[in-house]
């Protein structure tokens, strides 16, 4: 439930307004009188909005927005005065806070406040998500069979609401699959929280899962809400999960089985109802028969497995992935549209990609934006490492005899279009087709179009 938090130093005030809150919002609310209070209250309780006194003794209100915004507490803060001075209160917005009111305003007005406030924190973070899903540039593009099918597991998956585990190489999109089963889930609009298990400092993994209260460490001056309350609503994406520490695994496999959490450094359990997707790029069998992994949390995790295929399993997408990440790199150095040309186009296409996948592809099309001075990238402009190298290597993915068969006509097709224009008539005579009929009717089989 929202907790909203009242500040006034006088005292009947705040209490008629928590009534009010709580009788007309269904919200809960707590009280502070003074601006201490206030800070004290905001360090110990999960506070999801502030309804904040300007005209106090001591600390005042705009002395509670500076701290606020010296220890990065991100709370909508809503200011109310009854002086009916809205220049102090231009000057608290103008330090952080998200709006203000007059004491003297219906409190139906005072509860569409808060909603509006709770609203546009959630807008501002769906932001942020796709800004950075933009920033990636690496979106779920591709027709090959290989993407078809891990798009056909995605779908079946999504409104399922138990756990998911993402098993794929380094650079493959672990990351954008996750997002794309919040999308299609049953609560896409809750929250997405990412969290990278492997980036984390061992001493502070369990403080970012399940949150700590205020003093629980040396540096713990606020109640935080680990990943686990953050996503409560959504899903919780967990990336290399395999690196994750023994101690911490137990912990983990605990949440998972009674949807609660404790914070670090607290007594009382908190409810939890977020979907777990987890991800990485280990065998985690072969780390539960070495002993690294819990069995019990794999069998947890592992409800559902969707595989995330290579880049050189599905090589016949690397003209439309180059060509998306040629013009959001374009658009993002503010440089001309440029386009690839054929011979560098098919150093692409030979290249097995086998470091980092499409993170490698998507590395190496800025380089080249970066190396051409003219509309068209050429071979020249393709990286060092890049020239010269050999498609398909022996493991990953599906090798059998046919998906193998089926991608290496893909490809051949692709590449006689991409050097044709996508004439298709041209491109037939030179495959010696019969007619460009005969070319269509594998296009269909092959799921090529040009768009």
């Amino acid at each position: 439930m929202t907790l909203v938090l009242v500040v006034d130093d006088v005292a009947a005030m705040a209490e008629q307004y928590a009534y009010d809150l709580a009788r007309l919002g269904s919200l809960a609310t707590i009280t502070a009188s003074s601006g201490a209070a206030a800070l004290e209250a905001l360090g110990k309780e999960p506070v999801d909005c502030v309804i904040l006194d300007l005209e106090m003794p001591a600390l005042d209100g705009f002395d509670v927005l500076r701290e606020m915004k010296a220890r990065t507490l991100d709370v909508p803060v809503i200011v109310y005065t009854g002086t009916g001075n809205y220049d102090r209160c231009v000057r608290a917005v103008q330090l952080g806070a998200y709006g203000f009111i007059d004491k003297a305003e219906p409190m139906e007005r005072v509860v569409q406040e808060v909603a509006r406030a709770l609203e546009h924190r959630r807008l501002t973070g769906e932001v942020a998500s796709l800004r950075s899903r933009l920033d990636d540039g690496s979106p779920l593009l591709g027709s090959s069979a290989a993407m078809r099918g891990l798009r056909e597991a995605i779908a079946r998956v999504a409104p399922v609401p138990s756990h998911v585990l993402v098993m794929g190489e380094s650079g493959t999109g672990k990351e954008l699959v996750a997002r794309e089963l919040h999308r299609l889930s049953r609560h896409p609009q809750g929250p997405f929280v990412a969290l990278n298990s492997a980036a984390l400092p061992e001493q502070l993994v369990e403080s970012e899962l399940f949150g700590h209260e205020r003093g629980a460490f040396t540096g713990a001056v606020a109640l935080r809400r680990g990943a686990f309350e953050a996503a409560t609503g959504g899903t919780l994406f967990l990336d290399e999960i395999g690196d994750l520490p023994p101690a911490a695994q137990a912990k983990f496999l605990r949440v998972l089985e009674q949807r609660e959490v404790t914070r670090v450094g607290g007594t009382r359990t908190i409810t939890v109802d977020a979907r777990v997707v987890a991800a990485t790029n280990r065998d985690l069998e072969a780390e539960v028969k070495a002993g690294r992994f819990r069995h019990d949390l794999f069998f947890r995790l592992a409800v559902h497995v969707v595989r995330v295929p290579p880049l050189r399993d599905r090589a016949s997408d690397v003209p439309e992935l180059a060509r998306h990440l040629i013009a959001i790199t374009c658009t993002r150095f503010g440089v001309r549209p440029k386009r690839l040309d054929d011979a560098a186009l098919r150093l692409l296409l030979a290249h097995d990609w086998r470091r980092n996948n499409v993170r490698e592809l998507r590395n190496v099309v800025e380089r080249m934006v970066l190396a051409a001075d003219g509309e068209a990238i050429g071979a020249e402009d393709v990286p060092e490492e890049i020239l010269g190298s050999r498609a398909a290597g022996e493991e990953g993915g599906d090798r059998s005899y046919h998906a193998l068969k089926r991608e290496a006509e893909r490809r051949i097709v692709v590449e006689a279009l991409e050097r044709n224009d996508w004439h298709v008539t041209r491109t037939a005579q030179e495959l010696g087709l019969a007619d460009h009929a005969s070319l269509l009717k594998i296009m269909r089989r092959l799921n090529l179009s040009r768009g």
